[in-house]
């Protein structure tokens, strides 16, 4: 499992690089992803929307864009501190707070959806993240997921395998000069369960009308589960 205190200090020190960094190695592909998980959720006139492990910001200023209220969350603070270049000038704005996946800042029952964006990953104990996401929604709401994950298929696998394995450590040691958080990277998306597995985590919580889409060719994957409408806490424990 990730270790936070690690996690936390690699985003900080490649917090500086990280948008550019997403946008070169995923090929601009990053942003069409992001959008295919704002879909899921429209209409998001008036929503209040959590999103989890925000970065930069990037899911939860296209939230806000849809017209969702967006409050976006993580416990890296120099990844915050990017977000206030990105705000945009007029409209509404989400909000940004500091807080950690596994003990969410937030009531129970508190948010209409809640979001996770390449963060779950990260989080120390996966399924426990779930039950906190699951916490925080109101019965009804609905949580999505945007992960990496490897595509299915021999020659395809085998040339993403490559390329996370040897060009994108290069890549981005090059451009950040932390060799380490680009080795960190691809250790945990080959480690990262099939798309059906981690739909059997969701649905072990107590998410109901799970489902997963595979985004481009298998490289990405998002999810999607329902809090039931007549659900209480989440399955074995906070």
């Amino acid at each position: 499992m990730p270790d936070p205190q690690e996690v936390r200090s690699m985003f900080g020190r490649i917090a500086g690089r990280y948008d550019l960094l997403n946008r070169v190695l995923s090929v601009g592909i990053d942003k069409r992803w992001r959008r295919a998980a704002v879909r899921k959720l429209e209409p998001l006139e008036g929503l209040q929307v959590v999103d989890v492990c925000c970065g930069t910001g990037d899911l939860s200023l296209e939230l806000s864009a849809g017209g969702a209220q967006v409050l976006g969350v993580d416990f890296t603070p120099e990844m915050l501190q990017r977000t206030a270049g990105k705000l945009p000038r007029r409209g509404d704005k989400p909000l940004f707070a500091r807080g950690d996946a596994m003990c969410l800042p937030l009531q129970s029952r508190s948010a209409d959806a809640a979001s996770i964006a390449f963060g779950i990953r990260n989080v120390a104990d996966r399924v426990g993240g779930l039950r906190e996401l699951y916490r925080i929604v109101k019965p009804g709401g609905k949580l999505l997921v945007l992960e990496f994950t490897c595509p299915p298929g021999p020659i395809l696998g085998r040339l993403y395998r490559t390329y996370f394995t040897r060009i994108l450590p290069l890549i981005g040691r090059t451009i950040s000069g932390d060799g380490g958080a680009y080795e960190y990277l691809p250790r945990t998306v080959l480690a990262w369960p099939e798309p059906e597995a981690f739909q059997r985590e969701m649905e072990s919580v107590g998410f109901a009308d799970c489902g997963h889409q595979r985004l481009t060719r298998g490289i990405a994957c998002l999810h999607w589960g329902r809090v039931p409408a007549s659900e209480g806490m989440p399955k074995g424990g906070l």
